[in-house]
């Protein structure tokens, strides 16, 4: 294969920050037209990747050649890239809440001359890109009242009007549901056939054999090789993963063999209101119960009213009309504050961790010690010798990747954050603790990490309760799994019984035929 029927090529790229080698001699060679994944664990150094090529590091602070077309680009900035056709969509998307879709597409791009903004011909542009993604909303809709899978076309369809040669999308699909997933795929493959050329990075390991032609992965800041999902041998997910983790991973899960105590946390009746629109009932008459050493599972589909039960349990941070009878140990008790419910033994360790789970400013020192200053405090003074020991324990027993504990949370990547989230609420020392997709957008080698923590977490006498939207992780995971509907817990699974089809079965269950 000539030079030429690259697209493009990134020769030996060295990018490094202070006291961390992030890339160190990385080489990429996408072909024209086609779809290329790039997996790695997280921190392999991915997004760093696609940072140099896109000028958020300009050229002059990396080392090595990119080349598009056989043509060596020096960009200074995302437009200089961008003028060159290369277009990124972030993971954390970046349109402007309050603004139209029609503004957010061409924001920094708009329709008009001399000055004055041409409304008619932005409207008839972007109605055009929407329908060319698939999205049948007015472009006169707020981006602020689409969801999120709706938000990720628009960012689409933003890139499609900057002329886009070379799209690259960083997990596009860690925030989608399963529909919108397969929209989004969809669109990527008619991309492709279009001649787009197409750069994706995700975790998820069964959309990358569906829609990709070739994979390259990165690990610990090389390149370790780049497989042809179309060659004579066949590329298996295993295959993938050995190569992302450097080691053989038999089983996804740690082996664990429960020790399962008393009853700890009860929810009987539960039944809770929408926050804003007060007569629509969210959860009806839920009734879980979760005992010392137990992992139970909380399986839904998108809407199913998993979060909404959790997050009204833990202190009534969600909903409105809340009523029904939450137990702790035998004992009726009321929870009707975050800090009532951290009181009588409970976390909560959110699903949006960059959001509500951690402050992405502060240090892996301060946020541990976050959730129980009292413990590290005399006289309402945090003493800083007790906060350092407490936070550098948890670095080495979590394994968190960071230089120092004075690292900043913000620059961590996705797997050590939620490491830090878990320490922060480890810390607090409940009872019960809740986690909420703890394993969203991480990769398989620190999902196992995470994994081992909750099995010792259960093994200390701790009740867990994991809700995620991963079935392998919870028929992995939990001793019992409850599936909800519509609002209503529609079954509950032994682990032996536990299978996909078993716990979807129950997720898609009309509500009328819910367990009672």
């Amino acid at each position: 294969m000539g030079d030429n029927d690259y697209i493009l090529e990134m020769r030996k790229i060295t990018k490094e920050f202070p006291g961390v080698k992030a890339l160190s001699d990385v080489t990429l060679n996408v072909r024209r037209g086609e779809v290329h994944a790039i997996c790695g664990e997280n921190g392999a150094g991915k997004s760093t990747l696609m940072n140099v090529l896109s000028g958020v590091y300009p050229h002059g602070s990396y080392g090595g050649d990119i080349l598009l077309g056989g043509t060596p680009c020096e960009f200074r900035n995302i437009r200089d890239s961008e003028a060159r056709g290369v277009v990124i969509i972030h993971q954390e998307l970046a349109l402007v809440p309050h603004l139209s879709i029609a503004e957010n597409i061409f924001l920094g791009n708009e329709k008009a001359s001399a000055g004055i903004v041409d409304w008619n011909e932005t409207a008839r542009e972007a109605a055009e890109l929407l329908r060319r993604v698939g999205l049948g909303d007015s472009p006169q809709v707020r981006a602020m009242d689409i969801g999120v899978g709706k938000q990720q076309l628009v960012e689409i369809a933003k890139a499609l009007s900057k002329k886009v040669d070379l799209l690259i999308l960083d997990e596009p699909t860690a925030a989608l549901n399963d529909e919108d997933s397969a929209h989004l795929l969809g669109l990527i493959a008619q991309f492709r056939d279009n001649g787009i050329t197409c750069i994706i990075i995700s975790h998820k390991l069964n959309e990358i054999s569906a829609i990709a032609d070739r994979v390259t992965i990165i690990r610990d800041g090389a390149t370790i090789e780049t497989l042809d999902l179309h060659g004579d041998e066949p590329v298996t997910e295993d295959r993938i993963i050995r190569s992302m983790v450097g080691r053989a991973m038999d089983s996804r899960f740690p082996e664990h063999t429960p020790n399962i105590g008393d009853e700890v946390l009860r929810v009987e009746h539960w039944n809770v209101h929408h926050p804003i629109d007060v007569d629509r009932l969210v959860v009806e008459d839920a009734n879980i119960f979760v005992r010392a050493g137990e992992i139970v599972g909380l399986a839904g589909l998108m809407g199913a009213g998993r979060t909404e039960l959790a997050m009204s349990v833990f202190g009534r941070s969600y909903g409105s009309r809340i009523a029904g009878t939450v137990y702790k140990n035998g004992k009726p008790i009321r929870m009707r504050t975050v800090s009532e419910a951290i009181d009588h033994g409970l976390a909560y360790a959110t699903e949006d961790r960059k959001r509500y789970g951690l402050n992405l400013i502060q240090t892996i020192r301060e946020n541990v010690s976050a959730s129980a200053l009292g413990k590290v405090a005399r006289w309402g003074v945090v003493e800083s010798e007790a906060e350092i020991k407490v936070a550098e324990r948890y670095r080495t027993d979590f394994r968190i990747k960071a230089p120092t504990i004075e690292a900043v949370v913000g620059k961590l990547s996705g797997g050590n954050q939620q490491k830090v989230v878990l320490s922060k609420w480890v810390y607090s020392d409940p009872d019960v603790l809740i986690l909420d997709e703890p394993t969203r957008g991480i990769d398989v080698g620190a999902k196992y990490e995470i994994y081992g923590i909750i099995n010792a977490l259960a093994d200390l006498g701790k009740a867990v309760i994991i809700i995620s939207s991963e079935l392998p992780e919870l028929i992995g995971m939990c001793d019992r799994t409850y599936a909800m509907s519509q609002g209503r817990i529609t079954g509950e699974v032994a682990r032996a019984d536990a299978t996909q089809e078993s716990l979807m079965q129950y997720m898609t269950m009309d509500k009328g035929a819910a367990v009672r």
